[in-house]
């Protein structure tokens, strides 16, 4: 008997969970082109200045639920992992890795701590780097937040947030906005369809200027709105409804076929 099978030519356990869904096996995969080895995108992280504001958000406010929470990270083994390419760019531009944002993990002067937030189809990593003296879930990170925010730099990112097809959605703006106001996150602000100059005029353009409904193709279908979330990051909601949902489904599905083959 070849070891690993059991009498028969019958498949022990561990070969079986050797082989996924899509019937391809642990040696196969590994040689697989680098999309093939990949179940898609498990999270994204934001790192925050004030812990227990972002945390109250994206939870209280947006009803995704603690997987769990870690901290006190120092040692020179994570300091390595996280942060290694900045400190070579410091070396190269001969300056004190502080001066570009880089903590001192490695002797212990900062430290890192991480929330994990999940959503129906995705985790939210909250991260905030602290100076060692503060306490977990301070207001006060080490590094002073960016303060050009504009979506149109490149490397900025956002965090898109998928609305159930039966939502009102200019109701659903104005809800998020008031829910925000009322815990103090006054920076939850979303932007409008009309033109405005001042907080003033955003405030009082009328709850229809909320959504932006894209009608022209190969986007038909969408409905969107930009927002600032309590941390000033740049967030999105957005349905996908009638022909775009559909070019969505379709992708997803030729996707599926391709790496299961």
């Amino acid at each position: 008997m070849i070891t690993g099978l059991a009498v028969g030519g019958t498949p022990t356990v561990a070969l079986a969970a050797a082989q996924d869904a899509g019937g391809m096996s642990t040696a196969d995969r590994n040689e697989a082109p680098l999309g093939a080895r990949l179940q898609g995108v498990q999270h994204f992280g934001l790192t925050v200045q004030n812990m227990e504001r972002a945390y109250e958000f994206y939870t209280a406010v947006l009803g995704g639920t603690e997987v769990f929470r870690h901290g006190d990270f120092q040692g020179d083994g994570v300091q390595n992992t996280l942060l290694a390419d900045q400190e070579i760019e410091a070396n190269a531009r001969g300056v004190n890795p502080r001066t570009i944002g880089v903590p001192d993990l490695r002797g212990g002067a900062q430290r890192l701590d991480v929330r994990f937030i999940q959503f129906d189809n995705v985790v939210i990593e909250l991260l905030q780097y602290r100076d060692a003296d503060q306490p977990m879930g301070s207001s006060k990170s080490f590094a002073e937040p960016v303060q050009h925010m504009s979506p149109a730099f490149p490397r900025m990112m956002h965090i898109c947030f998928y609305v159930r097809d039966d939502v009102d959605f200019n109701k659903f703006i104005a809800d998020l906005e008031a829910e925000s106001a009322r815990r103090g996150m006054t920076q939850v602000r979303a932007n409008r369809t009309v033109r405005v100059m001042t907080e003033a005029d955003r405030k009082a353009a009328p709850r229809s200027s909320n959504t932006n409904r894209v009608t022209q193709a190969p986007s038909d279908g969408w409905e969107l709105i930009y927002c600032k979330g309590p941390e000033g990051e740049q967030l999105e909601f957005v349905k996908a409804l009638g022909p775009v949902k559909q070019r969505f489904s379709e992708a997803l599905a030729k996707r599926q076929q391709t790496v299961t083959r």
